[in-house]
């Protein structure tokens, strides 16, 4: 694999250890800034809108300069907002921060793995694009239990400056490694923005949101629902942080395995079983093994919908799938903001520490039910697609996956 993989996987451990380290240190940044644990939990909030925005916003601007150019342009950004994080007098300031360094991250993932694909030949296309995406994966079982603990030990501002220094270390690697391919050319919006148009791309984002908001609405609070619920001291947030991380690496690697043959049946599956699994945390949470459990299952239930849903999205965005896919990491992203939202809400009602299960437990089950009238709707074009141009490679795959020219999208 070359060098480049090397530095995309680099930055993609910092942009992943950056977005989800700051849940396990909620209690510690609120307590120094002087606000609420809901209120600290704006900056979840805020740091998912700005990925939810920014996606499609710098992916657009992206089409304007070399590649490489904008992933240095990115980092740059992803920089500037730690450092602004670690050095935060109040907390406007820091959740400014967060917003700046959240613009990186959509399209740093969107265009990175554009340019992952082109460093290799065709046929090692997903494996370089996998070994980006492993420095999401790793991030969230190293990076992010170490930033806990630092955070926990030496200060939260420490565990910023450090993020900081990775993004300068994933920039020097770009600015070394990566070779500078000319912008592409041709490239127009309006043949990105047609993508949207597809029914099913709508589905599948609005199934990215509340899926995913089942997970982060747990997730968001487990560093006070750990401690003041479960009983565990304030130091074991970091192993838990690992067992969640451990949980997407598993979950990650099986809806990987599943969505090119079984996609609809393991989301099925997945997202049945994260609801069940919420819903019982927020009775069960008392209990340590059951927690921990519990911690593992939401990781990976919640990350084996991953693959098929961006899957999903590329198939019916066939022929612009850049701003789709940047789309439905933005969507990813709307659904953390949506649930640590309305997890607060339910905190700040007074319903306890363990509401915000219950609210995931919800959101989860919206997902599913669009998931069956995304699937209803897929069998009907495709019945009715057979009987007007009975052709093989249109009709939906008999065993729930998407076919491989998915109906509607444009036949190359």
């Amino acid at each position: 694999m070359p060098l480049a993989l090397l530095a995309l996987a680099i930055g993609a451990f910092g942009i992943g250890t950056t977005e989800f380290v700051i849940m396990g240190l909620l209690p510690q940044v609120g307590a120094d800034l002087e606000v609420s644990v809901p209120t600290a939990g704006y900056l979840v909030t805020g740091y998912a809108l700005g990925v939810m925005f920014g996606a499609p916003i710098m992916t657009v601007l992206g089409t304007r300069m070399s590649r490489k150019n904008m992933l240095m342009l990115l980092m740059g950004l992803f920089i500037l907002g730690n450092l602004v994080s670690a050095v935060a007098p109040v907390f406007a300031v820091m959740l400014v921060g967060r917003v700046v360094a959240s613009l990186a991250h959509g399209a740093f993932f969107g265009i990175g793995a554009v340019v992952a694909a082109e460093l290799v030949a065709p046929e090692k296309k997903a494996g370089a694009i996998s070994m980006m995406f492993t420095g999401l994966t790793v991030a969230n079982v190293v990076g992010v239990p170490l930033g806990t603990f630092v955070g926990q030990s030496a200060g939260w501002r420490v565990t910023f400056v450090i993020v900081a220094a990775l993004g300068v270390l994933g920039l020097t690697g770009v600015a070394k490694l990566v070779p500078d391919v000319p912008k592409p050319s041709g490239v127009r919006l309006r043949h990105e923005v047609a993508a949207f148009r597809s029914t099913q791309v709508i589905l599948a984002m609005a199934m990215t949101v509340l899926g995913f908001g089942g997970v982060f609405a747990a997730i968001t609070y487990i560093a006070p629902m750990m401690t003041e619920v479960s009983g565990f001291a304030e130091s074991s947030v970091t192993w838990l942080m690992v067992v969640f991380g451990l949980g997407m690496v598993a979950g990650n690697l099986i809806g990987g395995r599943f969505a090119d043959r079984r996609l609809m049946p393991m989301l099925f599956t997945a997202l049945s079983g994260l609801a069940l699994v919420l819903l019982l945390f927020t009775f069960l949470a008392s209990g340590k093994v059951a927690s921990v459990v519990a911690v593992f299952l939401i990781g990976a239930l919640g990350f084996a919908t991953v693959p098929p849903l961006q899957k999903r999205v590329l198939d019916y965005a066939h022929g612009a799938p850049t701003l789709a896919s940047a789309a439905n990491i933005g969507a990813f992203n709307l659904g953390n903001a949506l649930s640590a939202w309305l997890g607060g809400l339910v905190i700040s009602a007074g319903l306890g520490y363990t509401a915000p299960n219950a609210v995931g437990s919800v959101l989860t089950v919206l997902a599913l039910v669009l998931a069956v009238i995304s699937r209803r709707l897929e069998l009907r074009s495709a019945r009715a697609a057979a009987q007007a141009d009975p052709i093989p490679g249109a009709r939906t795959a008999p065993d729930g996956g998407a076919a491989s020219t998915p109906v509607g999208a444009v036949r190359s």
